[in-house]
């Protein structure tokens, strides 16, 4: 129909929105993409008849406009979509539906991991009727103070933008706001359009223009030239600079600039979990991890550094060591970000722009400075040294194997296997347990999307789900999950999806009966690995009997995965040639000594001990954690820098 000189199409708010979605385009460097590769979803009242009909009216017309995936588990989707943005370099990824209640708050956990790791995933959870004729309806948590409110208000401190289309007339204003906030590199997160369930199937007669093709051009920030200069004069100035390298540099695809950069002026680079893959492992200038988790070689030089180089990084806790990692009393930092607030962390000198166009200026503006010969010489010893104690743990001396129960590996031993095996394209996801912690340490990064942790959510039931996240992004790669048997139990279930649309993963379940992470962990802390395992509980009251008889790869095959059980590194290195040969989702499942722990990053993480107690283990506990807190520094000192002169 026609009204004025404006053409109008009558869709309901649903079918305006899939349309809507099907023809937005993200752009950078004049390269152009699909935002949204499709949408997960799981049906119930709230969506069945609004974005489900919309979906299938869509598919019908043109099965590649908005393609529909069936998950599992509101979450893991979330999850999903979240690893598929973080590969694509957060130029793509999906939207996903939900009903009301239950099935919206579920998606809650993945929408606080896509906002703590800045990864744009569109939410669109039901809501109750905005018209509100038959309050309460199922699944309506009524608020007594507030007619206005639903369990969607949840969503609010957990998204980068969130919206509320209560009537038809809002979707176009939510909508573009929407695209704004997911191709912004600084602002990206989770954005959530909460859809009530009788809006979604409302009519109404929109303009044409709407569902013109739109492209968002994803924005590189170019340096401010004073700031630029400073950064410059500051590094010349440094005897002993490091660079810690984030998940900016990956997302900016300024792994090439960053290494050419670091070759130039022999800085050596340390990495956080985001970061990880920014070189390859065996770069003359890669120190590999550092912080909490870090490698002796990143450490070391971290606390003499007079200068730290911080490049798309947030500096969590993990990565600065609880703030404890850089204790040169002189030490100051130059961060390089997209985002203002990062870049002036530690009272830094904050160069705000896009790290491939900052590197790429700072390297022109240092030609031909180099830190001295005998530092580039440290580095490659340091790293040397590190190196070697990798090799041991991934083949542990008999001394080691030796106190090994029949059918355990070390977890180490696990990690090289698989290292050692995959291909250099190969991707490994982790994202909680004792895992994560032993592969920033141990892996041996040789491409810069080999390493997939989500460790700023550190989200236990993020690994399969996130695989299929990260081969849906990444077809032409083979996908480990590495999973600990606690994070699988929170959250197996996608692995039907991965059997419904073929998407293959390699899943490797290390078997330890527990959290080893944690237990260890408490046991550190003085808390003796309380409520850490997985046994029976005995006529004492306590959770100390027998190991329980749980079968997980009886559950996986239940699951119609196919399933690899081995006993001996000789048996998990023949699985993981049969993985790699097969077509769709595998799983292998291997048993490990939670006893054996990866080498000692000599560093500390912040996890406060009880001031008082009764108990022994606790109250050494405490001595320690004193010790380690008087090491803790404030970083508030102002940057200062002198300004070099012509002779």
């Amino acid at each position: 129909m026609t009204t004025g000189l404006s053409r109008t199409v009558r869709l309901t708010v649903a079918q305006a929105l899939v349309r809507f979605l099907s023809v937005q385009y993200s752009e950078r460097d004049g390269r152009r993409q699909k935002l949204f590769a499709g949408c997960f979803g799981i049906f119930g009242h709230g969506n069945v008849a609004g974005v489900g009909q919309a979906l299938l009216q869509s598919e019908l017309a043109d099965p590649e406009a908005l393609p529909y995936i069936l998950a599992r588990n509101e979450q893991a989707m979330v999850h999903t979509a979240a690893a598929y943005a973080r590969t694509t370099n957060r130029l793509r990824t999906y939207a996903c539906t939900a009903s009301i209640g239950p099935g919206s708050t579920n998606m809650l956990t993945g929408a606080a991991l896509a906002t703590v790791n800045r990864l744009p995933v569109l939410l669109l959870p039901s809501d109750t009727f905005a018209t509100r004729v038959a309050t309460p309806v199922l699944q309506e948590l009524e608020n007594v103070g507030a007619g206005d409110i639903s369990v969607n208000d949840a969503f609010r401190p957990v998204s980068r933008y969130f919206d509320r289309v209560s009537r038809p007339e809002q979707l176009p204003s939510a909508l573009l706001n929407a695209m704004r906030v997911l191709t912004d590199p600084v602002e990206t997160g989770a954005v959530t359009l909460a859809l009530p369930q009788d809006v979604q199937a409302e009519a109404y007669d929109w303009p044409q223009e709407l569902f013109a093709e739109r492209e968002w051009h994803v924005a590189r920030p170019l340096p401010e030239a004073n700031i630029l200069d400073q950064a410059a004069t500051l590094i010349r100035n440094a005897r002993r600079p490091l660079i810690v390298a984030g998940g900016g540099v990956a997302y900016a695809e300024a792994n090439d600039v960053l290494r050419t950069f670091a070759e130039a002026t022999g800085i050596p680079v340390g990495e956080s979990q985001a970061g990880k893959g920014s070189l390859r492992y065996d770069h003359p200038q890669s120190v590999g991890a550092i912080g909490s988790t870090g490698t002796t070689a990143a450490n070391a030089l971290a606390e003499s550094a007079d200068l730290v180089i911080g490049i798309g990084t947030r500096y969590a806790d993990f990565t600065t060591a609880s703030r404890t990692a850089f204790q040169n009393p002189d030490v100051r930092f130059v961060n390089i970000n997209v985002a203002r607030f990062d870049g002036g962390k530690h009272a830094g000198l904050p160069v705000v722009a896009d790290a491939r166009e900052a590197l790429t200026a700072l390297t022109t503006a240092l030609d031909g400075w180099s830190v001295d010969d005998d530092y580039r010489a440290e580095t490659a010893r340091l790293a040397s040294e590190w190196d070697a104690i990798v090799e041991q743990t991934y083949n542990p001396p008999a001394e080691v194997t030796g106190k090994l129960a029949a059918g355990l590996l070390t977890q180490g031993e696990v990690l090289g296997s698989v290292n050692e095996l995959s291909d250099p394209r190969d991707v490994v996801v982790c994202a909680a347990g004792s895992m994560p912690g032993d592969l920033h340490k141990l892996w041996r990064t040789r491409d810069g999307k080999g390493y997939h942790v989500e460790y700023g959510y550190s989200c236990m039931g993020y690994e399969i789900a996130g695989g299929i996240g990260v081969r849906l992004g990444a077809p032409d790669r083979d996908v480990f999950v590495m999973v600990g048997d606690g994070s699988y139990l929170m959250m197996s279930t996608e692995l039907v999806t991965a059997v419904q649309e073929n998407v293959k993963v390699i899943v490797v379940l290390v078997q330890n009966h527990g959290f080893a992470s944690i237990g260890a962990l408490s046991e550190s802390l003085g808390s003796q690995r309380f409520g850490t395992s997985y046994r029976y509980r005995t006529g004492d009251g306590r959770l100390d009997g027998d190991h329980l008889p749980v079968d997980l790869a009886a559950n996986a095959r239940s699951l119609g995965v196919e399933v690899i059980e081995v006993e001996s590194r000789a048996e998990l290195e023949k699985a993981i040639g049969i993985a790699k040969a097969a077509a769709g989702p595998v799983l292998i499942h291997v048993r490990t000594d939670p006893l054996i722990g990866a080498p000692d990053s000599e560093s500390w993480w912040d996890v406060p001990v009880s001031e008082v107690s009764t108990l022994e283990s606790t109250i050494a506990a405490r001595t320690a954690y004193e010790e380690f807190k008087a090491g803790q520094r404030t970083y508030v000192a102002p940057v200062t820098y002198t300004r070099e002169t012509e002779d």
